[in-house]
């Protein structure tokens, strides 16, 4: 049995996911139990500072990413006292500053030494940059998991700060990102006054504002072929941006935004169901935006019936990502592929992952 504790700090900047995991293998499928999961939600400080990264000097950057992997150990030590854990290994995602995968670059923080030494624990972390190295996209790094632990489910659909979504087609899987997710929704939030808008209620008061959701369903992104990701940069230029210069009421912003994550998630489910050449399918919804019940029934809206949207257990909505990242780090423990070039683009299947720490 492997005790793993997975860590997941995502573009919503709603703070840093730990999930203590329990997995073994029996007849050859990954069983996983989650143990105890936990949020350590990030203060104005960090919120500021973290939202702000792009914009920093590189020595600014560096010492950021230092001090952000001694938060995040001193974060997962507490959580280990709190819960009386023992854990074999951290695995990490880290915060992702950069991801521009077209011109090579993608970059986390957390330092991997840092996030060793304060938490007294191995630690596994730096997944993208190898991938990049070898032609891929770095991202999503997600699927491997959702083949090896969700595989009973036609699709999974992760709704964090970015839309993303996996699938077996053939014999292979394949992923992208969609579409901003919860980036734009909780920065239109906050705007009014609010951390986030939870059920969407916000939002459903709203009204939208089609020429403005128009320019932002004909972004040439969504016409690309997968493998393709996000970043950060590009959802702050061609989605944020937009709605901004729309000068929208934060209520009007937040409807547009919601139709437009939801067609666009649509849109790319119904175009995997004709490529399934199949008319139904089961999805797996998790991430944040599964709690926004104006979102998902805009997505039912827009699917016309042809999906069933699965939402589990909370515990699974909340921490799916770290509890995959556990798994991705058990998979390079033992050298074994935690990264798909057939969601990723890269030349070949490989496992990514940097060791900090005797395992």
């Amino acid at each position: 049995m492997y005790k793993v504790i997975g860590l997941m700090s995502g573009t919503s900047l709603d703070g840093l996911d730990m999930a203590y995991c329990e997995f073994s293998l029996k007849d050859g499928q990954w069983q996983f139990a989650i143990k105890a999961a936990d949020t350590k939600k990030y203060d104005k400080v960090w919120e500021t500072q973290l939202s702000q990264i792009t914009k920093v000097s590189g020595e600014s950057l560096v010492i950021t990413d230092l001090k952000l992997g001694t938060w995040m150990g001193e974060a997962v030590k507490a959580f280990m006292v709190e819960h009386q854990l023992q854990p074999d290994f951290i695995s990490s995602h880290g915060h992702t500053v950069f991801h521009q995968p077209e011109i090579g670059l993608t970059y986390q923080i957390g330092n991997g030494f840092a996030l060793q030494a304060a938490s007294g624990k191995p630690v596994i972390s730096n997944f993208r940059n190898f991938d990049l190295a070898i032609g891929g996209q770095g991202a999503p790094l997600v699927p491997a998991g959702d083949q090896l632990l969700f595989a009973n489910y036609d699709f999974c659909l992760n709704l964090g700060g970015i839309a993303n979504v996996s699938t077996q087609l053939q014999d292979k899987r394949i992923a992208f990102d969609i579409c901003p997710a919860n980036m734009p929704l909780n920065h239109f939030a906050q705007k009014a006054g609010y951390y986030y808008d939870p059920e969407g209620s916000m939002a459903a008061s709203g009204n939208i504002h089609q020429a403005t959701l128009e320019k932002l369903n004909s972004r040439k992104y969504y016409k690309k072929a997968y493998p393709k990701s996000l970043g950060y940069e590009w959802v702050a230029k061609y989605v944020i941006n937009t709605l901004e210069a729309a000068r929208l009421s934060p209520e009007d912003a937040l409807a547009t935004s919601v139709h437009h994550t939801a067609r666009q998630v649509a849109d790319s489910l119904l175009h995997l169901l004709k490529e399934k050449n199949t008319t139904k399918a089961n999805v797996l919804v998790t991430g944040g935006g599964a709690f926004n019940q104006y979102l998902m029934q805009c997505m039912q809206d827009y699917t016309q019936g042809s999906i069933a949207f699965t939402i589990p257990d909370a515990q699974l909505v909340g921490y799916k990502e770290a509890l995959v990242f556990a798994l991705l780090g058990v998979l390079r423990l033992r050298h074994e592929p935690n990264c798909l070039s057939s969601v990723t683009g890269a030349a070949y299947d490989h496992s990514a992952g940097v060791v900090y720490g005797d395992i």
